[in-house]
């Protein structure tokens, strides 16, 4: 193989499914290239990036699950916010339950290991998360002043 010659299409096939496998990046988005003469330093360096693209793939699907448990827990906000905001009385648990359920996902926020932009991803996810806990906070009050 000469500088910058493709690896054969069997190895890269399967070199492609195994990063799928473990990164969630689909074989059609990947491209594999392969050098003659590579030194054992370049190899580790190019390991080493594969398992960076592989550690913020999985932060970034991280990010996404809690993103979308996130967008379910808003309509319960919504709704609660709805509520209150038309003056009718709601069920102290039905705080204490939403407010667990953020907290659930703050938790599993905190435990996701980022770097770049996975990382501003999910420090945006985590003030969403505090804003909707806060107007919990909000709607509590205003709740315990209904009769």
């Amino acid at each position: 193989m000469g500088s910058g010659a493709s690896i054969p299409k069997t190895a890269s096939g399967e070199l492609k499914d195994e990063i799928a496998g473990k990164s969630g990046l689909q074989p059609d988005k990947q491209r594999v290239f392969g050098r003659a003469g590579e030194t054992t330093a370049r190899k580790e360096n190019r390991v080493e990036s594969v398992r960076e693209t592989e550690e913020m793939s999985r932060a970034f699907v991280a990010v996404a699950g809690v993103r979308k448990t996130v967008d379910k827990l808003s309509e319960r906000v919504a709704a609660l916010e709805m509520a209150v905001n038309s003056g009718t009385k709601v069920s102290d648990e039905e705080f204490v339950v939403s407010a667990e359920l953020l907290m659930r996902e703050l938790l599993k926020l905190d435990g996701i290991e980022a770097e770049g932009e996975a990382k501003l991803q999910r420090k945006a996810e985590v003030l969403r998360v505090q804003n909707f806990h806060e107007t919990l906070d909000k709607l509590k009050t205003i709740n315990s002043k209904f009769s």
